[in-house]
């Protein structure tokens, strides 16, 4: 479903990914794991179309997407939902769902599709008319979420969806990736909970420094010496 090859990306002169080669099927859960600075929101960014690679591929539904901006990747059923939730906090959540959705022309399919995303986020419906911006952290990423599928896309990528959260919270969040993913959406997860994450994985790639240094199922890698001393706390 998505496939980025030898992609690489600078800042100015600096080099931030090297050499970046990994693929997502369809109906998987892949993850990205690594140390902050490593490059994953970097590589979610470029996918999505905020940073333009100096060189190599991004392909998605049977196309190179390099240069196209987000809004027609959304189209073509790719939904990011970004590092720190990034809610519109002065309107509703009716409305943030509303605006996700519109790229939909059909009412009845919005109106539909909000009806379901009540029913999978049960908080969201208690405050459907509450500003987003004074919900706490845990509901505004529920929010995220459920604008993303809003526009029901095929592959949703998703930038640290656990951070700043409690552990509940945490758990409840990553139950509701895995809901999402048995649903029929493909899943790229970036996450600072590298142990949760490969938990419910397909699989995993990580990252150091830019380059991907190690690949394997999340099974694999949640066994392996390296991957536990240097993210998994032991």
């Amino acid at each position: 479903m998505l496939k980025v090859e030898n992609m690489n990306v600078y800042y100015d002169n600096i080099q931030a990914l090297k050499d970046i080669t990994f693929e997502v099927g369809k109906g998987e859960i892949v993850t990205l794991i690594g140390a902050n600075g490593s490059g994953k929101t970097t590589i979610l960014q470029a996918i999505s179309g905020m940073v333009t690679p100096r060189s190599g591929n991004i392909l998605f539904a049977n196309q190179s997407v390099i240069n196209k901006p987000s809004n027609e990747l959304l189209s073509l059923g790719l939904a990011h939902v970004p590092e720190g939730r990034r809610v519109f906090s002065k309107m509703t959540v009716e409305e943030n769902l509303e605006l996700g959705a519109y790229i939909i022309k059909d009412k009845d399919q919005i109106a539909e599709d909000k009806k379901k995303m009540f029913i999978q986020f049960p908080r969201l419906f208690e405050r459907r008319r509450q500003l987003a911006g004074t919900m706490s952290g845990g509901e505004q990423q529920m929010l995220a979420m459920a604008r993303a599928l809003m526009s029901r896309p095929s592959i949703m990528i998703m930038d640290e969806p656990s951070m700043g959260l409690s552990p509940v919270l945490v758990q409840e969040i990553f139950n509701i990736i895995f809901e999402i993913n048995m649903e029929g959406t493909t899943i790229l997860l970036v996450e600072q909970n590298a142990k949760k994450a490969l938990q419910i994985a397909n699989r995993g790639y990580v990252l150091e420094t830019g380059k991907i240094v190690l690949t394997g199922t999340g099974k694999a890698l949640l066994k392996d010496e390296n991957v536990k001393k240097a993210y998994l706390g032991g």
